[in-house]
């Protein structure tokens, strides 16, 4: 039996998988991490564990999950995650309110997101986020004309995100709230939201975030450690203190220099720098390869990001609206968490517990990245077909040795639901009430443009 014989009929009869640019740097990127975390991890391995691979074995398990749940979801149909939006919705609350009820949920350093499944800890905003993005993406694409026309449209997508935003902040995980609104008020920008509401909105969001930071003890003091450490980066209470974290990651830069101390070199990793192959990872990376490499890896991340665009405006383009604004939030979500470990890391914000995409140690991170990466194969992979000719057309004749040109492809213009609506409501009652016309029109028999 030949080996492509074990695999599912989507790949047997594949040519194009998506993006070839996406999956080139996502491979950097997740063999880059590998080699990093394990620099960074094996002093605390084999001092804890007695292993000095420990956590490079279950990143290794990790990523083998991860990459058959990324297979399953480059081989679904977009169709299939657009009709059941609503649901993953409703699974994303379900989630968000398991992990807060005790016996269920696991804390850890006092906040209460992860589920232990056996050996290993799934922690549920993760998946929750891009669940909350299908829904978000259906929403906007099925009613486009109430979200760019209506004050209305811009409310109802906030009612829905109001409920998870409330969950997080009871775990609390104040980190991925600020992660998931970038992501949705990115995706509402790009649908084309009224402006001035949309301005106004987010000068609401800004100060409810500032007085979710003054109402919380914990939150206020490591801000008035980060204004300290920018007042006085010596002083004591910086130091040895609560800025104990953020003046070992410092360290961390400023010995690696511009090209590092060499790769297994690093010395802050050695129980100086606390979760050095988590949330610091990037701070190991400068001291052991300079800060030369730091830019190299944020110009990866960049073009990551500028593919994921790209895929998204050339669905938008071609009317498939809802794979459009769902590849835009998820451009945006790896935008805003990058920035924001950069960021931290760097001592450009406040500490906050927040992992650096594809490097950083950690099962659900990682697993998420490849799943939403493989979302965005699929869209582009749905958008390739789309523009390809249909397997099995027959031929144009050919006529006295000469080839007949083909007529050119006229695409019918995108016309929304809202649009349709306000049109019928216009014309005349008829006798017979018109057949339901979808929000998407068709770009070619029998291909619904998702």
């Amino acid at each position: 039996m030949k080996a492509s014989a074990v695999l599912p009929r989507f790949y047997r009869s594949q040519r194009y998988f998506g993006d070839p640019w996406l999956l080139i740097l996502a491979g950097i990127l997740v063999a880059f991490g590998l080699v990093m975390m394990t620099s960074a991890s094996i002093e605390i391995a084999s001092r804890s564990y007695n292993d000095e691979f420990y956590h490079l074995k279950r990143q290794v398990v990790f990523l083998a999950a991860g990459l058959v749940l990324a297979a399953w979801v480059l081989a679904t149909p977009m169709r299939f995650w657009y009709r059941g939006s609503v649901f993953w919705l409703a699974l994303a609350y379900l989630l968000l309110v398991l992990v807060l009820i005790p016996g269920i949920g696991r804390e850890v350093n006092g906040s209460m997101r992860w589920f232990r499944l056996g050996p290993v800890s799934v922690q549920p905003s993760e998946p929750a986020k891009l669940l909350i993005l299908f829904f978000m993406a259906w929403f906007l694409s099925r009613h486009r004309g109430l979200v760019r026309h209506s004050v209305k449209g811009l409310g109802f997508p906030l009612i829905f995100l109001a409920i998870p935003v409330v969950l997080l902040l009871l775990e609390p995980d104040f980190g991925a709230v600020v992660v998931l609104g970038i992501a949705v008020f990115g995706m509402l920008f790009l649908a084309g939201v009224r402006l001035m509401p949309f301005v106004g909105l987010v000068g609401v969001a800004a100060g409810g975030a500032w007085l979710l930071v003054i109402s919380s003890e914990y939150r206020m003091q490591r801000l008035m450690t980060f204004l300290q450490a920018l007042k006085d980066p010596f002083s004591e209470d910086v130091v040895f203190g609560s800025g104990y974290q953020l003046a070992q990651a410092l360290i961390a830069f400023g010995r690696g220099e511009w090209f590092g101390v060499g790769l297994g070199n690093s010395i802050q990793k050695m129980y100086f720098l606390p979760e050095a192959h988590t949330d610091f990872v990037l701070a190991i990376i400068a001291e052991e390869l300079g800060v030369v490499s730091v830019f190299m890896l944020l110009g990866l991340f960049v073009a990551f990001v500028f593919r994921a665009i790209l895929v998204a405006r050339r669905n938008e383009k071609s009317g498939r609206l809802f794979a459009a604004y769902l590849a835009y939030g998820i451009a945006f979500l790896f935008m805003a968490q990058v920035l924001i470990n950069v960021a931290v890391n760097t001592g450009l914000l406040p500490t906050k517990g927040l992992t650096l995409p594809f490097l950083s140690y950690g099962g659900s991170s990682l697993i998420m990245c490849l799943v939403m990466t493989a979302v965005l194969l699929r869209i582009d992979l749905e958008h390739h077909e789309l523009q390809q000719p249909r397997l099995g057309a027959r031929p144009i004749p050919v006529v006295n040795d000469v080839q007949p040109v083909p007529p050119p492809v006229l695409r019918p213009t995108y016309q929304p639901s809202y649009q349709v609506a306000q049109q019928l409501q216009r014309a005349p009652q008829p006798a017979v009430r018109p057949a339901y016309r979808p929000a998407y029109q068709p770009t070619r028999a029998g291909v619904r443009p998702l």
